[in-house]
């Protein structure tokens, strides 16, 4: 086996964040799907004997999109002007279905691929587009190369060694499941109890 990496707590305090400040940000989330929920349900029992992993349940799995801003710094008239250009432009893509799968150790996680890719960077690219008509082109947060598509399984809540992780992966063996991409969602992000929870502010469908 391949020296891993040492894990690493992900649960530190990002720049910019805080204690009771969330996010708008643009995810794609799974809880109406039986496939993931299957994925998530089979992964379970091994992170009850992985004590340093927190599982993400089925109502927080998400795949990480694009960032808008920290809440108390995005005014609600431009968010709005960014959820309609978004939704003009989403309507002219078509839903799709992507691979989540095998998963893998991370330094942070236990994540896994999502492929193809390119779909959700035609997502990606209408909702970067659809925040530049509000706030122009030079004001788009995140580098638009910088996007990983993967889902998060579990986190890291302690620095300690791989291997245990990278092990019990592999006994289980590659599994993979089959999900369809046919809306993207508006959320308000926070972290403040080690899990990606948050309210959702609006849907948009594709196609």
């Amino acid at each position: 086996m391949t020296e891993l990496e040492p894990m690493r707590d992900h649960w530190w305090w990002r720049p910019g964040w805080r204690p009771s400040r969330s996010f708008f940000t643009w995810h794609f989330t799974f809880a109406d799907q039986p496939a993931a929920e299957r994925l998530v349900a089979d992964y379970a029992h091994i992170f009850e004997k992985l004590p340093m992993l927190d599982a993400v349940p089925l109502r927080w799995l998400h795949l990480t999109t694009q960032g808008i801003g920290f809440t108390d710094e995005v005014g609600r008239g431009d968010l709005d002007r960014m959820i309609e250009a978004t939704r003009e432009r989403c309507a002219r893509l078509e839903p799709f279905t992507v691979t989540l799968g095998p998963a893998h150790v991370d330094p942070e996680t236990v994540q896994m691929p999502v492929r193809p890719a390119e779909p959700l960077v035609r997502v990606r690219a209408a909702i970067r587009d659809a925040i530049a008509d509000v706030w122009g082109a030079d004001q788009v947060p995140e580098a638009a190369d910088s996007f990983r598509a993967h889902v998060t399984l579990a986190y890291s809540n302690a620095a300690g060694p791989a291997d245990p992780i990278a092990v019990a992966l592999a006994a289980y063996g590659d599994r993979k499941a089959d999900v369809t991409v046919s809306a993207v969602s508006l959320i308000d992000l926070n972290r403040d109890r080690k899990s990606y929870e948050w309210t959702d502010v609006e849907s948009v469908e594709l196609g």
